[in-house]
């Protein structure tokens, strides 16, 4: 893909270029981990999207003027997705039907909290995400230390593989003294965490909030985890796949852009390059779940 860009506009091959490219990639780098950690137990988040266009809304409302009571809410809402993964696990629920109800409740809460788009983010979060780092633009710098960070918790730390276990063999967990109640609670805690960092760094670049902002954001993370080498099944995840999926998948409306794709045509087309995607997983022996 970067290649055909820069065939098409050799100029993109520069700092500046880079940092258009990947600059609305970085949200969905961290709502992709945030459904990364779900899918890691065997789950999925259909709430993903709605739960950062409130978070949008919170932030351009309540974070420049009540910092207190924005990150009172966000506490708030993270303790939420905690109770999501209590009540999936107490009560044998689908996360499937659980998280579809959630995000009308995310929607919800966003339209009242910001019935319009509008609002206004803080200066210092607007001057984060514009801010120009030496070496390697902005959004690059931050895929990659999220890709990192992931990648030692997940795939390297004991605790990782507790967490993956608990996707893959969760009885196994459980004869070994750990508690998978606990780890689901946890798991998705984090993954509302990582819900709020994409929700703030959207606010800062968008510098407003909007409830409708980012509801594709549920199904592209759900495709950058599967386009990154994850699997349904639980236990299989890749943190750095997941973050290089998401930057692909937004750098696919970058290159559709270039090639002069009419709007109207462009989401289907993103939705055709995942599933030639895939299927080269298939033809190379790697069956996606």
């Amino acid at each position: 893909m970067l290649a055909v860009i820069f065939w098409i506009r050799p100029a993109a091959m520069s700092y500046f270029g880079f940092t258009l490219l990947f600059k609305l990639a970085i949200p969905l780098v961290f709502a992709a981990l945030a459904q990364m950690l779900v899918v890691m137990l065997g789950d999925i988040d259909l709430a993903n999207g709605a739960f950062v266009g409130l978070i949008t809304c919170v932030s351009a409302v309540y974070l420049a003027d009540q910092p207190l009571v924005a990150v009172a809410i966000y506490v708030l809402l993270i303790a939420c997705y905690g109770g999501v993964g209590l009540l999936i696990h107490m009560r044998q629920l689908p996360s499937i039907v659980v998280t579809l109800g959630l995000s009308f409740i995310w929607l919800g809460l966003a339209v009242m909290i910001l019935p319009a788009p509008g609002g206004h983010a803080p200066a210092w979060l607007t001057a984060f995400t514009g801010w120009r780092p030496p070496l390697l633009p902005l959004p690059l710098w931050l895929a990659a230390a999220a890709a990192l960070a992931a990648h030692f918790v997940v795939s390297r730390s004991a605790i990782g593989a507790v967490l993956r276990g608990a996707g893959a063999n969760p009885r196994a967990v459980e004869r070994s003294g750990w508690s998978v109640l606990a780890i689901r609670v946890s798991v998705y805690a984090a993954s509302g965490f990582l819900g709020v960092l994409a929700g703030l760094l959207l606010t800062g670049l968008t510098t407003s909030g909007d409830a409708n902002i980012a509801p594709a954001y549920t199904l592209l993370g759900v495709g950058a985890v599967i386009l990154g080498g994850g699997a349904f099944t639980g236990g299989i995840v890749s943190p750095v796949g997941t973050v290089i999926g998401a930057m692909t998948l937004a750098l696919a409306g970058s290159l559709l852009s270039f090639l002069e794709v009419p709007p109207t045509w462009q989401i289907g087309s993103q939705g055709f390059i995942l599933f030639l995607v895939l299927a080269g997983r298939v033809l190379l022996g790697d069956k996606p779940s």
